[in-house]
């Protein structure tokens, strides 16, 4: 077994700490390959921000979990050097499975130096969702691993998590579920959807803020989750189009009400359909405009930057999570 500790990662339980007491939101976003995973560590340096890098079960086969392993333990080498030499000091980064669809899956895993892991037994009943996260934390908490579990079902399309519609959740069942399991946050769900095509243009999302804050009501100041957090940049989208692809219209969660969402007990926002879209857009403009081109670094590089240049937006003006990495690292002892 490989503990994450050996890595350089923390778990999440005083970045959560941290992250309620001070009314923000711990950024998590997922990666797939080097130039997102370097973005998300440069931006996230940058801005001095605690920082989630999390992967879901298809992004773990997609980059083979050992040579995964290796890039993420590289990320905090990479990082503890930039720091370094830039006069920085270190942030805390943990790494977590988002949407764990089996215990054998967490297991893996943890035993692979992930700190963090989500236990998805949203789309089984109430008593066997409960029963299956109950089963994981018993295990990660072993190793000190932090558990996130999920009541509500989001609707959309991300990977292997789909849904046609929204189950939201219910806060009657929220306080019996976080005392039965033992999980170390939970996520809800209030509204956001997975993917990129959430709602259409003219509507006007609204995320259930009622619904989180009789949430809060029942268990405060326990750490809360959103999944599927995406804004859906218009400009990468109208790019992407104007380049030669084909999405259909579509708009994401307002940033106002993320940033509303970040003040309260929800502290880890998860955006993963906003790198793609903005990756997506360089790359294709770049190849609107230079069809030779045909060397990767001169189109994942700038995709690279345009995706740092996002998340430290991000992390700056929606998520507040900008400057708090030092307190979390102290209270670490580091």
């Amino acid at each position: 077994m490989i503990h994450y500790r050996s890595l350089g990662f923390v778990n999440t339980r005083v970045m959560f700490a941290v992250a309620v007491r001070a009314g923000f939101a711990v950024p998590a976003y997922n990666f797939n390959n080097m130039e997102q995973l370097q973005a998300i560590i440069l931006a996230s340096l940058e801005t001095r921000s605690p920082v989630i890098i999390q992967v879901s079960k298809g992004a773990r086969d997609y980059a083979d979990r050992t040579l995964l392993g290796h890039m993420a333990h590289g990320a905090v080498e990479m990082m503890k050097r930039e720091a370094a030499e830039k006069g920085f000091g270190e942030i805390p980064i943990a790494l977590h499975l988002d949407h764990g669809d089996s215990y054998e899956l967490c297991v893996s895993c943890i035993e692979s130096g992930f700190s963090s892991v989500m236990i998805d037994g949203s789309h089984h009943v109430y008593e066997d969702n409960a029963a299956l996260t109950r089963r994981v934390v018993d295990f990660a908490h072993l190793h000190d691993v932090t558990v996130e579990g999920e009541l509500g079902v989001l609707a959309g399309v991300e990977d292997e998590v789909a849904a046609e519609s929204h189950t939201y959740t219910r806060p009657e069942e929220v306080q019996d579920f976080v005392s039965r399991t033992g999980v170390d946050s939970l996520a809800i769900s209030i509204g956001t959807s997975h993917g990129a095509f959430k709602f259409k243009v003219g509507q006007s999302p609204r995320i259930r803020l009622d619904i989180l804050q009789e949430i809060e009501r029942r268990i405060p100041g326990f750490p809360i989750v959103l999944h599927g957090s995406s804004s859906i940049p218009q400009d990468a989208v109208e790019t992407i189009n104007r380049c030669g692809g084909s999405l259909k219209d579509s708009v994401g969660i307002p940033e106002e009400q993320l940033r509303e969402a970040a003040r309260s007990a929800v502290c880890k926002i998860n955006i993963d359909s906003d790198g793609r879209l903005v990756m997506t857009a360089k790359i294709r403009e770049i190849f609107s405009r230079k069809p030779e081109e045909f060397d990767p670094r001169k189109y994942l590089g700038p995709a690279r930057e345009a995706l740092r240049e996002m998340y430290a937006r991000k992390n700056r003006e929606v998520l507040g999570s900008a400057g708090r990495a030092p307190e979390i690292m102290k209270r670490l002892g580091g």
